[in-house]
């Protein structure tokens, strides 16, 4: 005797089985529903918009970019043209300070303060070197 949810007097009904010649079976078949033209139309315009706004963003942050590194060229340029700026202006200090000596070392004389020295014009200065 089967025990069923511990009490012996109940017991469990059995089924009819029945001479089948054949069996049912029973089959699923789902169907996908095609959406209609008007939601897919606007499915793909909201893509589209995405799409455009997406393109839009990515194509400002390349323009920045690019102002960014032309920012940065030029003042690495600017930086070596101050050094190179630097070096030019030590180089005529140096000069400067040669010119009295190797004057005086060709024969060159520094006038008196108070003497002024007069040029006479000549033809090839008037006419400009023609």
């Amino acid at each position: 005797m089967a025990y069923t949810r511990g009490n012996l007097a109940v017991q469990p009904k059995r089924k009819e089985e029945a001479d089948r010649l054949y069996r049912e079976k029973t089959k699923v078949v789902t169907r996908r529903m095609v959406l209609p033209l008007k939601e897919k139309l606007l499915y793909m315009l909201t893509l589209g918009v995405f799409v455009l706004v997406a393109a839009t963003l990515i194509w400002r942050y390349v323009h920045i970019y690019d102002l960014n590194l032309q920012a940065q060229k030029l003042d690495s340029n600017i930086a070596k043209t101050k050094k190179q700026i630097a070096t030019y202006q030590m180089e005529k200090q140096g000069l400067e300070q040669t010119v009295a000596k190797r004057a005086s070392d060709m024969g060159y004389k520094t006038p008196d303060e108070g003497s002024t020295i007069h040029v006479p014009l000549s033809n090839t200065a008037t006419d400009g070197g023609n």
